[in-house]
C-alpha cells in the first residue's frame, strides 16, 4: 500500500484567489517511509503574499520571484502521487488548493477518494482534542522543535510520523507479511524475504524429572476434567518442544 503524506503553503486562504508556492511530499509504503520525498517552491504567478500568510511560514515574495511556476511542477506531482492515497492535515484545505491549480491547467481533479484527512481521523480518536499538528506531535512524543514556522516538507514528515501513530501502523505490521507457501517472512518495504533460522540441537528442557512428577501429581487431583490433562496426554517429546 502505497501514500503520499502531503503539506501545502500558499499566498493566503482563498484558493480561487491565493496560490501555491511551496508543496512537500513524503511516499509511506506499508505505513513505512520509504526516503523519497518531493519539494518544491512555486511562483505564485503575480499573487502576492499575504501578511498573515507570510506569518505563518516565512516565505516572502522575494523568495518566490525564480522559482517555477506550478505549470512546471504539476507533471512531478502527478507522478510522484500516481496510484497512491494522498494523505494530508485538514486535507479540504490542501486539496481545494491542489485542485484550483489543477482546474487552471486543464486537469482532472483529485478523487475525493483516494484523500485522507488525517484531521478527522484524530478527531475520532481524541474527541476532547486538540487536534493541531503541533498538538499531535506532542501527544505522540515526536519531536517537533524544528518547527518554528510552518513548511510544507517539514509539516509532511512532522505528518508522517503523527499518521502512523494514528493508525497504528507501527504496532499493525512493522512492515512484515508471512508468506505462508515459502515459509518466509517477507518484507513489504524492500521485497526481500527472510527465512526463520532453525536451532542446530533442541534447547534442554527446564524442567526437572522431580518437578516433571510434582505437577502430574498436582494434576491428577484435579479431576477428570481438568484442562491441564489434555495436555497431560501429549507425547513427552512434543510438551518439551512446545
Amino acid at each position: 500500500m502505497r501514500e503520499i503524506i502531503f503539506d501545502t503553503e500558499t499566498t493566503g486562504l482563498d484558493p480561487r484567489d491565493d496560490r501555491i508556492i511551496e508543496l512537500g511530499c513524503v511516499e509511506l509504503v506499508n505505513r513505512f517511509p520509504t526516503g523519497r520525498t518531493l519539494h518544491c517552491f512555486i511562483n505564485p504567478d503575480g499573487r502576492s503574499v499575504h501578511p498573515e500568510a507570510q506569518a505563518v511560514h516565512g516565505i516572502s515574495d522575494a523568495d518566490l520571484a525564480d522559482k517555477p511556476l506550478f505549470a512546471a511542477i504539476a507533471d512531478s506531482f502527478l507522478e510522484f502521487a500516481d496510484g497512491a492515497k494522498l494523505v494530508a492535515h485538514n486535507a479540504n484545505f490542501d486539496i481545494g488548493f491542489i485542485n484550483a491549480e489543477f482546474g487552471r491547467l486543464g486537469h482532472s481533479v483529485v478523487d475525493p477518494g483516494r484523500v485522507v484527512d488525517t484531521l478527522a481521523i484524530a478527531r475520532r480518536k481524541h474527541p476532547m482534542g486538540p487536534n493541531s499538528l503541533d498538538a499531535l506531535c506532542r501527544r505522540y512524543g515526536i519531536d517537533n522543535s524544528r518547527r518554528t514556522k510552518h513548511g510544507a516538507l517539514l509539516d509532511a514528515e512532522l505528518l508522517a510520523e503523527v499518521y502512523i501513530e494514528l493508525v497504528g501502523g507501527k504496532q499493525a505490521t512493522f512492515g512484515l507479511e508471512v508468506a505462508a507457501r515459502e515459509g518466509a517472512t517477507r518484507s513489504l518495504v524492500t521485497g526481500t524475504s527472510v527465512l526463520p533460522l532453525k536451532r542446530e540441537r533442541p534447547l534442554a528442557p527446564r524442567l526437572t524429572a522431580a518437578e516433571r512428577e510434582a505437577h502430574e501429581a498436582l494434576v491428577a487431583e484435579l479431576g477428570e476434567k481438568a484442562l491441564w490433562l489434555k495436555g497431560a496426554k501429549r507425547p513427552a517429546a512434543e510438551a518439551e518442544s512446545a
